[in-house]
């Protein structure tokens, strides 16, 4: 029998504890139950994920590198959905605005530098549409990843076309320039970027990171404050409110404008240190339904005990998500690399093993809200250090099933129907704009696995045992599964 330290099987024992009490935290709506019903039969099918990562383009850290031609970014990023398509994973936050620029012709921001090392710079050829298309091609969702307010890190970088320099508040200590979320011109041009990109994009969502306000001592927001901040009690409830009006203002352009797009923010970690110095209120976004999705990000090492320790932010945000979907970040960048996990000796012992990966792993799926996880980041799953890819692929042996989330736009699927073996192919009946998902159960008593997700209805297999047939829609809602048939 498999042995666990003690710690791991208390914490486990915390949060199961935690979820059947908490509901949904603090008496917010449950979240969808993201598994199909079982059949009269009492059988057990596998709990759907996402299975995501982090693919950064600025400073070109994953893609494109300093890869400047077409037919060699095209080839590098067809690699790297490769890869992800042979570890199942089935979804990629792709950075588009890391730096007040874009990925795509937009008529807000100029192009990207690190797409042909010149802002400003045409590459040639449509490069979201092509990450897109190549992406969806392989069955994997595309949300695409904009820093809303990051301009630069270098001062004398020239400014996006009708953009005044009163939007923007300057750090030159950090150093970092960003666009003043107190100014109403601001947020509104923040949603008409989002809404520019999702008329003109088939985007599966729109994700922001976790830089909102810097994290300085000293904010040059004074004057802002005397302006906008009527009806505030603090200068740090001003800010936390303009944050507010921007995640909500971008919710509401992407329920007008297309909802069946997911809107999705990863936090940072510490609850305070998103409120007092983000002034990120990230839990007010999660009861007000604001976002669809949230991703902390825990980097942290499951032995930790600071205030970034994996295991009791894990047990708070699975408490007080509300109405958000929770999935857990991991620091995959971590793992087999001293520069990045430090000298604390919990850190050094945890990183320096693929064992602490699984162990993550064992916490978010025993824990009933976390719906997925995501891997910080796409370079880290290439060069497998540690052997941490190869950990990873094991973990996601199995096919897995996207959950649903956000809001239902398609049609409802119809249950597949008439599913029966012939001439030794299974073969059932859809209607509808569907795929359909084949279970597998080698014994009734044990949990099955998904033998595949397919557009068709037919599929040849050789394998004995039973096998149950659902459909999926293009919200990822899945109809009732079918009643088992057994191939002898």
């Amino acid at each position: 029998m498999k042995k666990y330290p003690l710690y791991l099987v208390l914490a486990l024992a915390l949060m199961l504890n935690a979820c059947k009490k908490s509901g949904s935290g603090g008496g917010g709506t449950t979240p969808p139950v993201t598994n199909p019903p079982t059949t009269p039969t009492g059988l057990t099918y596998p709990k759907k994920e996402a299975r995501a990562v982090w693919v950064t383009t600025v400073w070109g850290l994953d893609w494109p590198g300093t890869v400047y031609g077409e037919a060699a970014q095209k080839q590098q990023y067809i690699n790297y959905l490769n890869k992800f398509k042979e570890l199942n994973i089935n979804v990629i936050y792709f950075q588009i605005k890391g730096m007040s620029d874009a990925f795509y012709d937009s008529p807000y921001e100029p192009w990207s530098k690190f797409i042909t090392g010149i802002r400003g710079q045409n590459p040639g050829y449509d490069v979201l549409k092509f990450l897109i298309d190549e992406a969806h091609a392989r069955d994997i969702e595309f949300h695409a990843w904009m820093n809303p307010y990051r301009v630069a890190t270098d001062f004398s970088q020239s400014l996006p076309s009708g953009v005044d320099a009163s939007w923007l508040l300057d750090y030159p200590s950090i150093p970092i320039r960003i666009y003043n979320p107190a100014q109403p011109r601001v947020r509104e041009r923040l949603a008409n970027i989002v809404k520019d990109l999702i008329t003109k994009y088939d985007v599966d969502g729109i994700h922001f990171d976790d830089y909102f306000y810097p994290s300085s001592t000293t904010h040059p927001d004074a004057a802002d404050y005397a302006t906008y901040g009527a009806g505030q009690t603090s200068i740090q409830n001003f800010r936390r409110d303009n944050v507010n009006k921007a995640i909500k203002a971008v919710h509401d352009v992407i329920v007008a404008t297309k909802p069946e797009v997911v809107f999705s923010v990863s936090p940072a970690p510490n609850k305070d240190y998103n409120y007092n110095t983000l002034f990120a209120d990230i839990v007010t976004w999660c009861r007000e339904g604001w976002v669809d999705v949230i991703i902390p990000q825990l980097y942290q090492e499951t032995t930790n005990t600071g205030s970034n320790a994996f295991i009791p932010n894990l047990n708070f945000w699975s408490a007080n998500n509300y109405k958000a979907a929770l999935m857990v970040g991991h620091a995959l960048y971590k793992f087999g690399d001293p520069e990045q996990y430090g000298t604390g000796s919990t850190a050094v012992a945890a990183f320096s093993s693929t064992n602490e990966l699984q162990l993550q792993f064992d916490l978010t799926k025993a824990n009933a809200k976390v719906m997925g996880n995501v891997q910080y980041r796409a370079l880290s799953i290439t060069s497998n250090k540690i052997g941490i890819t190869d950990k990873l692929k094991s973990i996601y042996s199995n096919l897995a099933v996207m959950p649903f989330v956000g809001r239902a736009i398609a049609p409802a699927p119809v249950a597949a129907t008439n599913v029966r073996f012939e001439g030794g192919e299974l073969k059932w009946n859809t209607a509808g704009d569907v795929k359909s998902v084949v279970y597998y159960f080698s014994d009734l008593k044990k949990e099955g696995k998904i033998h595949a997700i397919i557009k068709g209805n037919t599929i040849s297999t050789v394998t004995k045992g039973f096998y149950s047939v659902s459909t999926l829609n293009a919200d990822n809602q899945e109809s009732k599964p079918s009643d088992v048939v057994e191939k002898k």
